[in-house]
């Protein structure tokens, strides 16, 4: 059962359900789930970076990888896990595993650190205009992404 716990309706039936349960001495798992980030942040993502990468001559992967999620948003992608040998092995969460609070953050870490080191202002996903713009040029250079 999934219930949304913003509206009344559903903490209704959530405080119910629980009585039910307990009435029963049932085991339960309770998990909290966050939204994902949206298909719009992933899609304005994508113009930043490769805006990014038009901008300085890098291949999208690299500006994806070691610039937005190693050298910029390290605390949000790194993670680390134990193998099978007992060995700590770092790796990078998928952007796809991030909900929309940590999508905006890592987005606007991006933008605060290409302007603030790099001299690049990243249009903000509000500035059609700009990001019209932006995306023009990604088009122009696309075969070097």
């Amino acid at each position: 059962m999934i219930l949304d716990l913003d509206f009344e309706h559903g903490r209704r039936k959530f405080r119910t359900y629980c009585e039910w349960l307990l009435k029963r001495q049932a085991i339960v798992e309770v998990k909290e789930r966050k939204y994902k980030r949206t298909l719009a942040q992933n899609r304005y993502l994508h113009v930043c970076l490769a805006y990014f990468a038009s901008e300085f001559g890098y291949d999208l992967e690299y500006v994806k990888f070691d610039i937005f999620k190693k050298q910029v948003n390290g605390h949000i992608f790194r993670r680390e896990r134990e193998n099978r040998r007992g060995q700590s092995v770092t790796y990078y969460r998928s952007t796809t595993t991030l909900d929309t609070g940590e999508m905006t953050t890592a987005i606007e870490r991006f933008r605060n650190w290409s302007a603030s080191e790099a001299g690049l202002y990243i249009p903000e996903a509000s500035e059609y205009d700009a990001l019209l713009e932006a995306e023009r040029q990604i088009a122009m250079y696309e075969q070097f992404l």
